[in-house]
């Protein structure tokens, strides 16, 4: 399954590395709790085994302008692709040891409700609506039209523990790849 239509990535602005999620690898997860698209509310911290966080800006709705100069902000055109990707890589990470996935952004869980449904994701997308795991965690963000949104990065975290931080990610169609090969090169045969 395909997400329906194609960017040429070459024509956006390329997020640059701003150290922004440096201090990430190695951090302890607070405890915070996060509502879920399935309805149920999830504290990363708590979690045991491997846990994908892809962390993204927002979902856009068919139909909805986005934000005025959306697609010259470096990085933030690419949600949905991503959110595909992830869709399309499900089993994958899974018989990689994957044992939770989740999507994580700032919008609020109607509205990510809507995004996982239209999408098929087999995975809850999480509302950090309150900014509360960003703040606690320090995540990098930025502003554009009133909101505060998350820039994108992929956390793999272990046991309340992150183990590797993908950040930036660009272009976001690949992130699930990404993770793919980088838990392939550290399968033990």
């Amino acid at each position: 399954m395909t997400h329906g239509f194609e960017i040429d990535w070459s024509t956006l602005p390329v997020p640059q590395d701003d150290r922004g999620a440096a201090h990430l690898h190695g951090a302890q997860v607070p405890s915070v709790r996060l509502a879920a698209t399935d309805g149920s509310s999830v504290d990363l911290s708590v979690l045991s085994g491997r846990t994908v966080v892809y962390v993204y800006p927002r979902t856009g709705q068919p139909g909805v302008e986005l934000p005025d100069g959306w697609d010259m902000i470096p990085g933030a055109r690419g949600c949905t692709p991503q959110s595909c990707s992830f869709r399309d890589h499900f089993n994958e990470l899974r018989a990689l040891g994957v044992d939770h996935l989740f999507g994580l952004s700032t919008q609020d869980t109607a509205y990510q409700r809507e995004a996982a449904e239209r999408l098929h994701l087999p995975f809850p997308l999480l509302s950090d609506e309150k900014l509360e795991l960003a703040s606690a965690m320090k995540l990098p963000t930025f502003e554009t039209s009133g909101m505060t949104l998350l820039k994108r990065l992929t956390l793999v975290i272990e046991s309340g523990t992150v183990r590797h931080v993908f950040y930036p990610v660009f272009p976001p169609d690949r992130s699930a790849i990404d993770v793919v090969e980088w838990l392939s090169q550290r399968q033990v045969p």
